[in-house]
């Protein structure tokens, strides 16, 4: 399969969710994240990253979900959203990584309409792997970074 196929899945407390390997670029231990005054809730901090600072987003906050709880396998997902020159690299917490795999378009669904629990822009579409769904996620809207920021302003 090619990449352009390939999903990484990971989880946010039950619930597996996939994101395109092309946006992935690596995966790394949680930890070190320091805290800014005045973000919104679902940014938990930034990181240095060999000399960058990158900004760290809590997941399951961005989804109107409570904020995760690190645990032992909780890491940070490093993507990177948008195109040269506005290309962003961001973090994403996430409770666990599973695995990379390979969904074919004939394995996606639309979205639903209704009853995700999630914003309908922020679903792809629905992978079924081995019997089971994987939601897979619109990064770009996801990382939506002037809608995060109007976030900010609504910060007490």
């Amino acid at each position: 399969m090619d990449a352009e196929h390939q999903y990484l899945s990971f989880r946010l407390g039950e619930e597996t969710f996939g994101l395109g390997i092309l946006a992935v670029r690596e995966i790394i231990e949680y930890g070190g994240v320091t805290d800014v005054p005045m973000m919104p809730p679902c940014v938990r901090g930034v990181i240095n990253l060999r000399g960058a600072v990158v900004p760290v987003l809590d997941l399951a906050a961005r989804f109107g979900r409570a904020p995760g709880v690190i645990g032992r396998r909780s890491c940070i997902v490093i993507v990177e959203s948008g195109m040269p020159p506005e290309q962003q690299v961001l973090g994403l917490q996430v409770d666990a990584v599973n695995a990379v795999l390979d969904i074919d378009a004939g394995q996606i669904a639309p979205p639903p309409s209704f009853g995700a629990g999630l914003r309908n822009d922020f679903i792809t579409g629905i992978g079924k792997v081995s019997g089971k769904f994987l939601i897979l996620v619109n990064l770009e809207a996801v990382l939506n970074v002037p809608e995060i920021a109007a976030m900010a302003g609504d910060v007490n």
